[in-house]
């Protein structure tokens, strides 16, 4: 009977250097185009001069916070709401601060108002209040 001569079975082996030569070649690859193109988004322009130009002046920006007690929160630190228009009310000559209002679904209808309130007695007349997407 014939026989025929065995073969030593070859494991599969996964060779991992080549991959990570590809996954920095990649990684540079990206790195650099996102240098190029974020600053071509910009526009640049030559504007038109004007004879009666006026600077931009920048708003700062306050959060009041309100949780579900009833609690508020100016910038995160707690404040009664008594303090609020003293801490609010903008020094002369200073514009007033763009107010984000951020409260708990479930907090009172009257935490609102009354930290409105406040807003008036600092001021301010205007006000944005977070809210979620439904």
């Amino acid at each position: 009977m014939r026989t025929w001569p065995t073969r030593r079975e070859r494991r599969a082996r996964i060779e991992i250097i080549p991959m990570i030569d590809v996954m920095m070649f990649l990684l540079v690859f990206f790195v650099l185009i996102s240098i190029n193109v974020l600053p071509a988004l910009g526009l640049k322009i030559n504007p038109p001069s004007s004879a009666r130009t006026e600077h931009v002046v920048e708003r700062s920006k306050v959060m009041i916070s309100i949780d579900h007690d009833g609690n508020t929160f100016l910038e995160g630190r707690p404040v009664p709401i008594a303090e609020l228009p003293d801490r609010l009310r903008p020094q002369p000559g200073e514009q007033p601060p763009t107010v984000i209002i951020a409260g708990d679904g479930a907090t009172e209808l009257q935490n609102l108002v009354n930290v409105l309130d406040a807003l008036k007695a600092a001021g301010i007349a205007n006000a944005a209040i977070v809210a979620k997407a439904k």
